[in-house]
């Protein structure tokens, strides 16, 4: 239950209103924007709620279990605030969202409706649809370690213990030759053994895409020499000539890659030796028991 502040409520109660829907988002990145559904623009708390963004919204709907409530906000690619570029490139990913009930006459009067985060973000052409979930996807994830071979810990974080900054791990290199919307072969990387970086990071530091951060699928060196990187996404931008880009080490949690690539199995976050399905459908056999060792 809403506790209405009383001018709102005396202003519901007159019957003819003059309502509006706003819309504040926090990205991952800190920058805070504003959107409404009125035609002209509103300021409360700080933020300046942007009339041009297209943005149209679903009913807003609660269930009394844990279900995660969503809404859906679809708008045009008409606000300058919101690119496609952005969009292709996950900035809106997990934004906070406020949703606010606002008297657009008189803007102290309103109700926060509900508190969420962006999620599925479809896209066409000239619109996009967001998903906003009730604060209840938090309870959807997961929590505690799972018992699996591969590891758990992120490569580089606390769990894990490898500076991603030592030159072992680290290189800056420049594209050479555009292979495809996704791949191109680089300079700068070749005292680097194939797969080094595959499942690693790469950050352009010149370019169109010039301070975004992309996932690494496969490194590979060709038979001339130079590594050619593959990703796990086209950029939002193409790919040029030259763009300059730093590369970081990656990990695909297997317990031999930790062994021998890193040397750090002392960190290993997995289970490498855990009994597999083949130990449970294995029938006994005189002689061998099933004490847990490597088979």
């Amino acid at each position: 239950m809403k506790t209405l502040p009383t001018g709102l409520q005396s202003h519901l109660d007159e019957g003819t209103t003059t309502l509006a829907w706003c819309w504040r988002l926090t990205r991952v990145d800190g920058q805070v924007f504003g959107f409404t559904d009125h035609d002209r623009t509103l300021t409360f708390d700080g933020t300046t709620f942007e009339p041009e963004s297209g943005f149209t919204a679903s009913e807003i709907r609660t269930g009394s279990d844990l279900s995660v409530d969503a809404q859906d906000a679809e708008g045009v690619l008409t606000s300058t605030t919101i690119t496609e570029t952005d969009i292709l490139d996950g900035r809106w990913d997990n934004a906070e969202v406020e949703i606010w009930r606002v008297n657009w006459q008189d803007t102290p009067q309103r109700v926060l409706m509900r508190r969420g985060a962006i999620g599925q973000v479809r896209r066409g052409r000239v619109q996009f649809v967001a998903e906003m979930r009730s604060l209840a996807h938090v309870l959807d994830q997961p929590v505690g370690r799972s018992f699996q071979a591969g590891c758990d810990a992120v490569l580089g974080d606390g769990r894990c213990g490898i500076d991603l900054e030592n030159p072992a791990w680290k290189a800056t290199g420049t594209v050479a030759v555009p292979l495809r919307d996704r791949a191109f072969s680089a300079s700068g990387l070749s005292g680097f053994a194939a797969g080094l970086f595959s499942f690693g990071t790469l950050a352009w530091d010149t370019g169109a895409n010039a301070g975004r951060r992309v996932e690494v699928e496969r490194h590979e060196v060709a038979t001339t020499g130079e590594a050619v990187i593959t990703l796990l996404e086209p950029p939002a931008s193409t790919i040029a000539l030259s763009d300059a880009f730093t590369i970081r080490a990656g990990c695909d949690k297997a317990f031999a890659t930790c062994r021998d690539r890193f040397a750090n199995t002392a960190n290993f976050r997995g289970f490498p030796h855990i009994p597999g399905n083949d130990t449970v459908l294995r029938y006994a056999s005189q002689g061998k028991a099933n004490d847990g060792s490597v088979l």
